[in-house]
This record gives structure tokens, sequence and C-alpha cells, in this order.
């Protein structure tokens, strides 16, 4: 039994130019129409939320239909500035969710929002609100335009993450089924006697304390765990791979035993070749999503 292939640096980095390529002709062929489709939908919101809080100055009043309408209180998370994420703004108000129940169970939880949106707005975008004045036709204009561009590029965002990482998970699954595994239910292995057995899969599931993509049982007796990985920019590929894949591989192998488990990152997008060579030095498997048949290749000859 063979362990599985651990890549030269410049098959690393030929494999890595070819990922970055494929993610520049993705990119280019991605319609502007997704970024203005947001843009559309939430400039009316924006200037929504600054008609109904007469351009902010009865925010307190207006708190509580606001924050439990799910598209204004995007809306008010994003009048800070920088704009918080809805855990960040959780945690800033001590508050274990922004839900109408959540406000009914905790009458102050809505003045701890407020206080915090009004310590911390966007000076640069809303400067009537410090000095206390009736804003210019312009600053009103130019702080809708400004705080719509923020929803929607970070809408647009969410999207591309959310599609190349559901596409990715696709193509790994119709690789699976080609090659003959069959997908079962989705569960939780706390020992490997739970996992699929030879020839399944199943996905998205509890792999000891951390969840993988996919866990396979390979044809010749060990578990495969696989994590798909999107990334952006080579920046972003520490978070994607070093600080999360490579971890998983880490916890896994010290959970399950180095000779029972494989655990493989299918990768796609921009990774700097320093992060894949230290994430294959801590016992991640890379795979690439435009070279999946040489995964299936290495499962074929592993099962022989």
């Amino acid at each position: 039994m063979k362990g599985p292939p651990v890549w030269s640096v410049e098959q690393l980095d030929v494999d890595r130019k070819k990922a970055e390529d494929h993610f520049r002709q993705v990119r280019h062929r991605e319609p502007l129409e997704i970024y203005l489709n947001y843009f559309d939908e939430y400039q009316g919101i924006v200037e929504e939320v600054l008609e109904q809080t007469v351009d902010l100055t009865r925010l307190r009043s207006e708190a509580p239909d606001l924050l439990t309408d799910k598209r204004k209180q995007e809306v008010f998370r994003y009048l800070s500035g920088p704009p918080v994420s809805l855990d960040d703004l959780k945690v800033l108000v001590e508050a274990r969710s922004l839900t109408a129940n959540q406000f009914q169970n905790d009458p102050q939880l809505v003045g701890r929002i407020v206080n915090f949106m009004q310590d911390w707005h966007d000076r640069r975008r809303f400067p009537w609100i410090s000095g206390q004045r009736v804003p210019e036709e312009h600053e009103r204009n130019a702080a809708v335009l400004a705080t719509t561009a923020l929803l929607a590029m970070r809408k647009t965002e969410t999207l591309r993450r959310n599609r190349g990482s559901k596409t990715q998970e696709q193509l790994v699954a119709g690789q699976l089924r080609r090659t003959g595994f069959r997908e079962v239910r989705t569960r939780r292995v706390l020992t490997l006697s739970n996992a699929p057995k030879q020839g399944q899969y199943c996905r998205e599931s509890m792999f000891g304390s951390r969840k993988a993509d996919f866990v396979v049982g390979l044809l010749d007796g060990r578990t495969m765990a696989i994590e798909c990985k999107v990334s952006n920019s080579a920046t972003n590929s520490i978070k994607r791979l070093n600080n999360d894949a490579a971890v998983k591989a880490t916890r896994w192998r010290e959970e399950f035993g180095k000779a029972q488990i494989v655990v493989v990152a299918v990768l796609d997008g921009v990774f700097a070749l320093r992060n894949l060579v230290d994430a294959q030095e801590s016992g991640l498997t890379i795979f690439w999503a435009h070279d999946l048949a040489s995964m299936i290749q290495w499962m074929r000859i592993e099962s022989r």
C-alpha cells in the first residue's frame, strides 16, 4: 500500500499556473450584470432606509422595524465604517442571534445595536450625523451610491465563492460516480467503522471533530477525506488552504491515524506556491479541479 502522491515544487508550480489561468478565463466570462443587478436591487433598499429614518436622524425610533426586516438589517450593518458582518455584530452586541424572537426576549438588544452604529457610523459617507445637521442633496446621493456599491460588491463576491465551491463539489461527485463509487447518506463519522464502506462516499459529513466536503471509502480499505477549496487570490489561499484544509488534515491524522486515512484538497483558483508547499508538507495531498483524472488514477492504482 503506497502513500498518496507528493508533488515536486516544479509540478506544483505548473498546476498552480494552470489553475490561475482557468480562474482568469472564468472571471472574464462572468457577466457584469451580476454586480449591476445587485446594485439595482440594493439601491432601492438603501434609499428606503434613509427615507424611513429621515436620513438616519431617527435611527433609534425606527430601528425595531429595520432590524426585523432581513434586507434592511443588512443595510443597517453597512452603515458602519467599515461594514460589520452579521457574526461580528452578534459578538459586539452580545447577542445569540438577530431574529425577531431574540429582540422580544432581549428588549435592550435594539438599543445596544443602535449605540454601536451611532458610535461607529462611517463619517465619510454620513458626515451630517456627527454635525447634527440636514445632509446636502449631493451628500445624500453620494452616501446612497457608496453604500449600495459596498453591498453589491460583497454580494457578488459571496456569489462567486459559493458558485465556485458548488461547481467544484459537483465535479468531484461526478468523477466519483463515473468511477463506480456510490453515494450514501450523510453521517457523523466518530470512528472509521462509521465511515462509508469500500466503494462508497458521502458528502458534507462530520469527520471526527471537523466537517469534510466528502468522506470516501477507498477500495484498499482506507478512508479518504476530501476538502474542496477555491481561492481568488494568493493572500486568500493562506486562509483556504493552510489555515483550514491543512489544519483539518493534521487533526484528522491525529484522530484516526496516519495509516488509516488520506486527506485530500481539491483546489481551484489562485494559490501561492509557498502555501502549496507548506500544506503538502503538513500531510495534505493536493489535486486540482482541472485535473481530477490524476486523483481518480491514483485511487485506481491503490485499489489493485
